[in-house]
């Protein structure tokens, strides 16, 4: 498997291995000791699985202390365009983005740590997407960011996404309750 990294710390683009012949392919997506030994040394507890259609933008979202997520992110079948924000109030990529196009046909994977909010754009005609957490869902602790704050600007494909209507309504990012570096690590 082979690692780049991103212009944000710690959001990693990971390219598995991928074994075809005439019968199709095989590839772990996932095996801990592999990951952990690339600096990916996360205790996943929930897997998540989302089919959406063209158009579809889900995001931006993430999850507040006491329960902070990282993700593990990956398209089956269809494309999207993948993008982390650092919300990290005192990291000196705040408000800052990275953003990769995945698919089934790329078969990559995008490693998104706590402090981060993620959304996903589908570009394909319909897009099943799975994602591995670090922390359970929890209702209380769930927050967003609207997904064009200006102050962001992220380079979306669309200007008229289809958006659930709690997504329609998120803050943006100069109102939200931001996590510090040091909050993350003492978590830890």
């Amino acid at each position: 498997m082979k690692i780049i990294e991103t212009q944000l710390e710690g959001v990693l683009i990971i390219e598995p291995s991928v074994y075809s012949d005439n019968r199709g392919f095989f590839m772990e997506t996932y095996r801990r000791d592999r990951y952990k030994s690339e600096g990916i040394a996360v205790d996943f507890v929930q897997d998540n699985f989302s089919f959406s259609v063209q158009g579809t933008l889900r995001g931006l979202h993430y999850q507040q202390a006491p329960h902070p997520q990282a993700k593990l992110v990956q398209v089956m079948d269809g494309e999207i365009f993948d993008v982390a924000v650092d919300i990290r109030r005192n990291s000196p990529t705040f408000g800052q983005w990275t953003g990769i196009h995945l698919s089934g046909d790329n078969k990559r994977q995008f490693y998104i740590p706590e402090g981060f909010a993620h959304g996903f754009e589908v570009l394909s005609e319909t897009a099943m997407f799975t994602y591995k957490c670090s922390d359970f869902y929890a209702p209380e602790c769930e927050k967003g960011i609207i997904w064009n704050d200006p102050d962001i600007g992220i380079e979306w494909t669309t200007t008229m996404p289809i958006l659930s209507d709690r997504d329609r309504q998120m803050p943006r990012l100069k109102d939200i309750d931001s996590p510090s570096i040091q909050d993350l690590e003492g978590k830890k």
